[in-house]
């Protein structure tokens, strides 16, 4: 199989907390979960193809984008990952209808559980798939916003008190124990109640509305987690091939080493098995 990646996809099953893995290869989708535990060889052609334009670019900036599509897209804005300086009610927003679209609609403040607890945002139709994204194995909605910029101030709120980022080589040397995010969110919410009042009086008082959800688990579909971290990287060695031992957020997990396969959107890549 020969085509242009994109991040994978996956599926979780609410019931068993199970997670299905394709690789986007192209208009193709390579089933992965029954590839664990065989050989798998991606091989970098050289080829980087726009995710917006087409075009061929040299490198890939914002995960998937040539130079110019990333100076003007909306998506590849600041605001994007520091959600609490949207400029959209400044009228400055690369493209108001993305915005709206995207920013300008409900937003949950989660908190999860990856390499320890952290406290993150999605856009509500990105339940649960940017939980997955990031390797969570629990994650917990404590509150649903109007907006992007709303959720970032939350965020940055309980960011004083929590983590917000995950490590990424702890979360993939295994999984962590068990955290009651509900006591957690217990605990912390209380703490920036006057950081709350000052957003509802700025933005209204329906601006956050207090959850009281039930806990996602997930399950990945890994063999055997790594002792040693190494990473593979397309720019510095075209091939990675080796054992495929599982995946977990966006990693791959050979043998041989991991690879994040959001980080090579739109790289040109043949697939054997």
């Amino acid at each position: 199989m020969l085509g242009n990646i994109r991040k994978l996809q996956s599926a979780l099953d609410t019931t068993t907390g199970q997670i299905a893995y394709s690789l986007p290869i192209g208009d193709e989708l390579l089933p992965l979960n029954s590839l664990i535990g065989k050989s798998l060889k991606l091989t970098h052609t050289g080829e980087i193809h726009c995710s917006n334009c087409k075009k061929k670019t040299k490198k890939s900036f914002s995960q998937g984008f040539c130079f110019p599509c990333m100076k003007k897209l909306a998506a590849c804005d600041m605001c994007i990952m520091k959600p609490e300086t949207c400029h959209y009610a400044a009228g400055t927003c690369r493209e108001p209808e993305w915005g709206e679209a995207n920013c300008m609609i409900d937003h949950f403040v989660y908190l999860s559980n990856t390499s320890g607890l952290k406290v993150g945002i999605t856009r509500h139709s990105q339940v649960p798939t940017r939980w997955i994204d990031q390797g969570a194995t629990q994650a917990l909605p404590i509150a649903k916003v109007r907006t992007r910029q709303i959720s970032g101030l939350v965020e940055v709120a309980l960011a004083e008190i929590v983590a917000d980022k995950t490590n990424w080589r702890a979360l993939l040397k295994g999984n962590n124990d068990d955290i009651d995010l509900k006591q957690k969110a217990t605990e912390l919410l209380p703490s920036i109640e006057q950081k709350l009042q000052q957003i509802k009086l700025e933005f209204g008082e329906d601006a956050v509305e207090l959850l009281d959800a039930d806990v996602v688990t997930i399950s990945y579909p890994v063999e055997q987690f790594p002792t040693k971290i190494v990473s593979h990287n397309f720019d510095k060695n075209p091939v990675v091939e080796g054992i495929l031992q599982g995946i977990k957020g966006q990693y791959l997990i050979f043998d041989t080493g991991v690879i994040n396969v959001r980080k090579f959107t739109s790289y040109q890549v043949e697939v054997e098995f």
